[in-house]
């Protein structure tokens, strides 16, 4: 067990893929988590398959190294704007940031926010410029940058006065100077020593112990990860756990954890500063104090920003229902959604006057798409509407999320980029030549506006434009905008597709199938060139004859087909249609077709 003044807390905070998981993966490799020869695999802090795949960190979790004398609890977490519950909730955990940027790209709008909520928080920063080693980096440029972003969020002296280090987090290297040469992270290190303080708490008071994160284990089941604020946690002694509402129930936990490297280890007792796992904790959620049944004292809820996009989960009732997934009932479905509202608090769950429907809430698009990822992953199918922004009635008008929107590309597209961005009700804020040949262009508009602008995006930009957006604030309602200018294609039978028409088909529009794919009625086969929507028969037969024509020995071309993500998808539907999703399937349909 660690004295109080050699622990140090700290969380990793930054922007999508400037590079903290892989950071942390260099700590833990040089602090000796791993034996020499062992074989490690990248970004070992993202264990869930979605974050392997996307390059994302989605759910915080947990590490410690040992340097010295000292131990160093890490929590890496997300550097997207939609998993912010997650960022809110850790900064109530440690004492210090690791605020990474990209030696290229600078602080950007996700930076902002996480930013933001350290500073609020009165937590001490150190700047990391992480990729040294990228081509054309800008360190002494982003340092200006990042020295104004503290400004702007009005950040006390002490922040101000920030240290500084430099990193290659591939190569596993740091250096107090740019081009300084070094051979690991020790520089880092004893920064982290030095700038961050040991945690307060006084062991000797009454135990409070603040939940910050719900983890689950096959074995143990739910278990409470938080600090211990105050006092000593000994292992199976008797506590109060005080719900957000204030309730009182007095429990006794099976086991008591300490991080150690990549692992959780058993501990007879915790002081004040650590950070542990508790198990055996019936009904305990986010928010919730581990108190001393003495004297039970609860610690000040965490507030979290509400929620801004909606979408409605539904019973699937495809004509496919039911052929390729395991759970699809509606108390399956329910139980699951309430489930991931204990662990993630950013969420938001309502039955509606329908019992086959839920009213899911979320933080942005990104943030309800891998809920539903997440779940077609585990057999769960299901049908989910058009997102929907959250509007909210502000001395007495009628406001919408308003999203600050940063957008970098070839100079040679700012004028389609501008021109696409018009009718969405934008409102233009700054615009940076790089030099480099790239522009940069930042935006105040309405959440509801960047429903299908993404797909848009790559396609006018050649899938050279980069696009991140956060929440802004609430402002008056924007009034319509059109977000979709075509039509759907929608099948006009059920079978089975064929390449003749199909043929005939993609002279109306773009396909998102092709031949041999079983279709239903109503089902959507492609955007149509038009605005209206368009009845095709995809499952005709090409009639043979006896007689032999001057085209006989023309064959069926077929463009290629539109392969529509999940994300895709939920941009593409209009308000009358739905996305169905099964383990192995996604399909668009029509709600009725008449």
């Amino acid at each position: 067990m660690h004295e109080q003044n050699m622990i140090r807390n700290l969380a990793i905070i930054a922007h999508v893929d400037h590079g903290k998981t892989t950071l942390v993966d260099g700590m833990l490799k040089q602090s000796g988590v791993f034996h020499a020869k062992q074989v490690i695999e990248d970004r070992v802090m993202d264990r869930n398959d979605l974050e392997r795949e996307r390059g994302i960190t989605i759910m915080s979790k947990n590490t410690a190294v040992v340097y010295g004398n000292y131990k160093l609890n890490i929590v890496d977490t997300p550097g997207h704007a939609d998993f912010g519950g997650e960022v809110e909730r850790i900064v109530q955990m440690v004492d210090g940031v690791l605020l990474l940027v990209d030696a290229f790209e600078g602080p950007m709008p996700q930076t902002r926010f996480v930013l933001r909520k350290a500073l609020d928080a009165n937590l001490i920063p150190i700047v990391v410029i992480n990729k040294i080693d990228r081509l054309h980096a800008r360190p002494d440029e982003v340092l200006d940058e990042v020295l104004e972003l503290f400004i702007d969020l009005d950040a006390n002296d002490d922040q101000l006065d920030f240290p500084v280090v430099y990193t290659n987090g591939r190569q596993g290297t740091a250096s107090l100077k740019p081009g300084e040469p070094s051979a690991d992270l020790k520089p880092l290190f004893d920064m982290i020593v030095d700038s961050i303080p040991a945690p307060k708490g006084n062991p000797e008071a009454p135990l409070q112990v603040g939940v910050t994160l719900i983890d689950y284990d096959p074995y143990l089941g739910r278990q409470a990860v938080g600090r211990v604020v105050n006092g000593i946690i000994r292992a199976k002694q008797e506590a109060v756990l005080i719900k957000a509402g204030g309730e009182m129930q007095r429990q006794r936990p099976t086991g008591l954890y300490v991080f150690s490297k990549l692992e959780k280890t058993p501990a007879n007792e915790a002081l004040a500063g650590e950070i542990v796992v508790v198990s055996g904790l019936e009904d305990v959620n986010v928010g919730d104090t581990i108190a001393d049944p003495l004297e039970p004292m609860p610690l000040s809820f965490i507030s979290i920003d509400e929620p801004t996009v909606s979408v409605t989960f539904h019973v699937s009732k495809s004509p496919f229902a039911g052929q390729e997934g395991s759970y699809v009932t509606s108390r399956k479905l329910g139980e699951r959604l309430m489930r991931e509202t204990e662990s993630d608090v950013s969420l938001r769950v309502k039955t509606s006057d329908s019992s086959d429907r839920f009213l899911v809430s979320g933080r942005g698009e990104l943030h309800l798409s891998i809920l539903m990822e997440t779940m077609r992953r585990k057999g769960y199918e299901f049908e989910v509407s058009r997102p929907q922004v959250i509007k909210k009635e502000i001395n007495g008008v009628l406001c919408e999320p308003i999203e600050e929107l940063l957008i970098e590309v070839p100079d040679e597209y700012v004028g389609i980029v501008m021109e696409r961005l018009g009718p969405r009700k934008c409102e233009f804020v700054n615009m940076q030549q790089k030099g480099d040949g790239h522009t940069r262009l930042e935006f105040h508009v309405p959440a509801r506006g960047l429903f299908g602008f993404r797909s848009e995006f790559m396609t006018d930009t050649k899938g050279m434009g980069i696009m991140y957006h956060s929440f802004h604030n609430y402002a008056p309602w924007q009034g319509e905008i059109l977000t979709r200018s075509r039509g759907s294609l929608v099948a006009y039978e059920d079978g089975e597709t064929t390449a003749y028409g199909l043929e005939n088909a993609q002279e109306r529009g773009e396909l998102f199938v092709g031949a041999g794919v079983p279709v239903y009625k109503g089902m959507i086969i492609g955007e149509n060139a038009g605005s209206e929507d368009l009845l095709v028969n995809v499952c005709k037969k090409k009639h043979l004859s006896n007689m032999r024509s001057s085209t006989a020995e023309i064959s069926t071309k077929l463009s290629p087909h539109r392969q529509m993500s999940l994300e895709q998808c939920l941009e593409f539907i209009a308000d009358n249609e739905l996305v169905e999703m099964t383990p192995k399937s996604l399909r668009m349909r029509k709600q009725s077709v008449k």
